[in-house]
């Protein structure tokens, strides 16, 4: 309500500037003062505000020069006019809603928006974190894999992605929104050693890739 009555301002204050400035025609003059009274009118009546009748000139009827029946009757015309278009703006909303619910339904316009502040997690190698959306009725991954590779040290092998390590998942579509649940799974892949208390170098192996651990939430 604040947005339309806003915007009805401002272009009443546009056309009262565009009277004022005395270069316009009678014509287009004529025609401005009646979409000025038209607008006034209209917005009376979303405000639940009284409704001021008008001659066809967009002049305010005075009572006491003009009859009754001709106030009644200008009050009808009036209210029909406004009636009018509280119907057309209605029509044209609900034309833009279904084009809205038909962009909805057609395209995906969904995302979901990740931001890794850490890994709490004693490893003790290098690791994996992969971070994917999973629906856990059907048994399947929806999305692809967001990969963080993560040290042994406890940061980012990337030590240039600290703090910005952020990813989006775009492929949700209004057809996910009526999935029943959609979890949020964690991986984590150890990189390193068959096993960690291999110290043997005769055995020593490196850059084998063992689960590790797994989480996930099913919040979403």
């Amino acid at each position: 309500m604040f947005r339309s009555v806003r915007h009805m301002i401002y272009d009443l204050i546009e056309w009262r500037s565009q009277i004022l400035s005395g270069t316009l025609p009678q014509d287009e003059l004529k025609e401005l003062k009646k979409k000025v009274t038209a607008k006034i009118d209209y917005g009376n009546r979303i405000l639940d505000l009284d409704l001021v009748v008008r001659d066809e000139d967009g002049n305010i009827l005075d009572p006491e020069q003009t009859s009754t029946i001709s106030l009644f009757r200008a009050h009808e015309v009036a209210s029909k006019q406004v009636e009018e278009r509280l119907q057309e703006e209605k029509s044209q909303k609900q034309n833009i809603d279904i084009n809205r619910q038909a962009k909805f339904a057609a395209t995906p316009s969904f995302a979901l928006f990740v931001n890794l502040k850490n890994v709490v997690c004693k490893i003790g190698e290098d690791a994996e974190v992969l971070m994917s959306l999973y629906d856990p009725l059907e048994s399947k991954f929806i999305s692809e894999n967001y990969l963080v590779r993560w040290s042994s040290c406890g940061l980012p092998k990337d030590i240039d992605r600290l703090h910005n390590l952020r990813a989006v998942f775009t492929d949700l579509g209004s057809k996910d929104l009526k999935r029943e649940k959609i979890s949020f799974v964690c991986q984590i892949v150890r990189v390193g050693r068959m096993e960690l208390r291999d110290n043997n170098t005769r055995k020593l192996t490196s850059g084998l890739r063992r689960p590790f651990g797994v989480a996930g939430n099913c919040a979403l």
